[in-house]
């Protein structure tokens, strides 16, 4: 198995093999809640444009979002997994749009399995890829708005790189750089009302889940779905 690094939006169009395709802060973690309080399935997409016109026709499902870091104006939810926990998705469909994860996902055309990478999700994430054992897994961290590098999505691309190498990464000291990046201490500056605190310590909840989230592709449709 080869592992192979990249990041943003032209990483993602480079990835191959098996991509996990990782937007800690906060895209794919507000995914992982939204799937874990029973959604059927969450919808990525690029434009705006794209999820008002699915919301047309779809008007049962749900739009949630954002745009750099606000909650788009005529959406159901932001981007938010504090939000978003306690909410009650049973059966819906969920429009995701998002600066960077979700143009991630929409990218990784060439990939030939798309994972959506997250801290908690991160041990399901390795031990799924252990278990296909694929030829290449491409790691592509998205950063900011998908054209900046952020430390949140680099650390948990070397997490997971390190966990598929044997070794133990020490979460604890990754926590801590998080914070103390720019990226991170946002959501403690009372200046950007927008990253709330909660919904850092939420992201870096180390395998809360024990699921992943897999895209598949349905005449030209990307879906996402819980994977056991």
């Amino acid at each position: 198995m080869r592992i192979e690094r990249y990041s943003l939006i032209s990483g993602a169009r480079s990835a191959r093999g098996l991509a996990v395709i990782i937007d800690v802060l906060r895209a794919f973690t507000t995914a992982a809640y939204v799937m874990a309080n029973g959604a059927e399935r969450i919808i990525p997409v690029a434009s705006l444009e794209e999820a008002f016109e699915l919301k047309r026709l779809h008007p049962e499902w749900v739009l949630m979002g954002e745009r750099d870091g606000r909650k788009v104006e005529g959406f159901d939810f932001g981007n938010s997994p504090y939000e978003v926990r306690d909410v009650d998705f049973t059966g819906r469909t969920v429009i995701q749009t998002t600066s960077a994860g979700t143009q991630g996902v929409v990218n990784a055309r060439e990939a030939e399995e798309v994972v959506l990478g997250s801290f908690v999700t991160a041990g399901a994430i390795v031990k799924h890829i252990q278990r296909v054992h694929p030829e290449v897994v491409s790691l592509v961290a998205m950063g900011s708005r998908g054209i900046e590098p952020a430390e949140e999505d680099e650390l948990c691309a070397d997490y997971i790189e390190g966990c598929l190498k044997g070794g133990t990464p020490d979460f604890k000291e990754i926590k801590e750089r998080i914070r103390d990046s720019p990226s991170g201490a946002k959501f403690f500056d009372p200046s950007y009302p927008e990253f709330r605190e909660e919904d850092f310590h939420l992201a870096l909840e180390l395998d809360r889940f024990d699921f992943i989230l897999k895209t598949i592709r349905d005449d030209g449709v990307y879906i996402i779905k819980e994977w056991p």
